[in-house]
């Protein structure tokens, strides 16, 4: 999960959760009174304190002297983005579906994704992602790389867009970073 902070009459800084120390998600946690996987969601939800004591943190590695106190970003600088593993594993599982439902057709597939952009650190791989794995599942008449059926893809949460994807719980104890489900997709 990447937090992007655009601070006033600044440029967007991309801070990616995926990089932090053990130490740090400790430190983290430990500042915002809250446990790490509870974290992890409250970045998927935008969660003010969550992406606050990440950004924080992260600077910290640049600013030592950086107190929490003295980190004090306004509510609309922050936003959280999918990073392109986490994007690639939605789409990857996107295009899964046609293993339960081979009715359903990789066109209708990319147009239930077409949301995944907005919500994508980097929209322009988003994108290209969704298209190469179209194109492969067309070519192939099938999904190119099977995934589990109890796997899912991650609710779309950011404040990018609302989408039609839900979230079911996972049956994994990892995730990349920011959610312990993976997305899945409506067709309707």
């Amino acid at each position: 999960m990447i937090v992007i902070y655009t601070p006033k009459g600044g440029e967007p800084e991309q801070h990616d959760a995926r990089s932090l120390l053990s130490s740090e998600a400790s430190i983290v946690a430990r500042t915002i009174d809250m446990k790490w996987p509870a974290v992890k969601e409250g970045l998927r939800e935008e969660d003010l304190d969550a992406m606050r004591a990440v950004v924080w943190i992260l600077k910290k590695r640049h600013q030592a002297n950086l107190r929490y106190g003295d980190f004090d970003p306004g509510v609309d600088d922050m936003v959280t983005r999918y990073d392109k593993h986490e994007v690639e594993e939605w789409v990857k599982s996107g295009f899964g579906v046609s293993e339960a439902d081979p009715e359903i057709t990789p066109e209708q597939i990319a147009h239930a994704l077409r949301e995944v952009p907005d919500a994508a650190a980097d929209p322009d791989h988003a994108r290209a992602y969704i298209e190469k794995l179209q194109a492969e599942a067309e070519a192939e008449g099938k999904d190119p790389e099977p995934v589990e059926a109890a796997e899912a893809v991650p609710e779309l949460t950011t404040s990018a867009t609302s989408t039609s994807a839900t979230s079911e719980p996972s049956t994994s104890d990892s995730s990349p970073t920011s959610s312990t489900s993976d997305p899945t997709l409506s067709t309707s």
